[in-house]
């Protein structure tokens, strides 16, 4: 369901997946050096970004005192804030009122360019996951991340007015229900053999593949949000793309009784 919306939004923003150019760019820093018994001179400094998402803190240190045009960027939010780990948000628990006025985002870049706002813990075991993944041959990419109150509520009216009330009710989440306002839940597509999968039905074909990451989602501290025959507990069928981070503590809690979110918050 998630995913379906995601992808109807984006190319709706003429910002389709298969549209997204990967950004290079070329960033100029000066940095001038005082020199003993001499005039000073301009040191010129040329450093150039591949595309790919750079981790959490290479990336910080990299931004510093440098023109921002790289993988990675703090835009909003305290890095320092407390932020709750398990905020629990499904179809009848809201979120907050004053969640996302704390919550700390970085702007991110998948491998095509795409960016997308996460709160930064969230993403630094993503990438973990992912380079982990990378090693064994498995690509995985962010496809869909943190989506604002504010824009939930565009979309529903932009929806309602183009599909109907019906069609809305069915594939949109209610403003403030979704998951992916909370910054910490991640969709992820597959890229094998140089395609991108991010359709539903073909990603749920990939059995193999998600039997090889599944396992691995505990130790980086994710849990399967929506595990398959438990869409009466959490209102929503088998995605086997759509992760939460909750901790590596709580995340081994849920997994090991074999829980859902819905019923380890109980």
């Amino acid at each position: 369901m998630t995913r379906q919306v995601n992808t109807i939004v984006i190319a709706n923003i003429n910002l389709c997946f298969f549209s997204s150019k990967e950004r290079r760019g070329i960033v100029k820093a000066f940095k001038k050096k005082l020199l003993i018994g001499a005039l000073s001179a301009m040191v010129c400094c040329s450093f150039t970004y591949e595309a790919e998402a750079a981790s959490y803190q290479g990336a910080t240190n990299q931004a510093k005192d440098i023109t921002k045009q790289d993988d990675f960027k703090t835009i909003s939010g305290n890095k320092h804030t407390a932020v709750d780990y398990l905020v629990f948000v499904n179809k009848t628990h809201k979120l907050p009122d004053d969640y996302e006025a704390k919550l700390p985002l970085i702007t991110v870049k998948n491998s095509f360019g795409r960016e997308f706002q996460i709160e930064p813990e969230t993403y630094r075991h993503f990438e973990q996951l992912r380079t982990v993944l990378k090693q064994k041959g498995i690509q995985i990419e962010l496809d869909s991340v943190y989506r604002s109150v504010a824009r939930q509520k565009e979309i529903a009216a932009e929806f309602t007015q183009k599909y109907g009330a019906d069609y809305v009710k069915k594939y949109v989440a209610v403003p403030g229900y979704s998951e992916h306002h909370t910054g910490l839940a991640v969709d992820i597509c597959l890229v094998v053999d140089g395609k991108i999968i991010d359709d539903n039905d073909e990603m749920i074909a990939q059995k193999e593949i998600f039997a090889q990451i599944h396992p691995l989602l505990t130790e980086y501290g994710f849990i399967l949000r929506y595990p398959q025959g438990k869409d009466n507990i959490t209102g929503y069928s088998y995605e086997p793309w759509h992760f939460r981070y909750v901790g590596k503590e709580t995340a081994k809690k849920i997994n090991d009784a074999g829980l859902t979110m819905e019923e380890y918050m109980k």
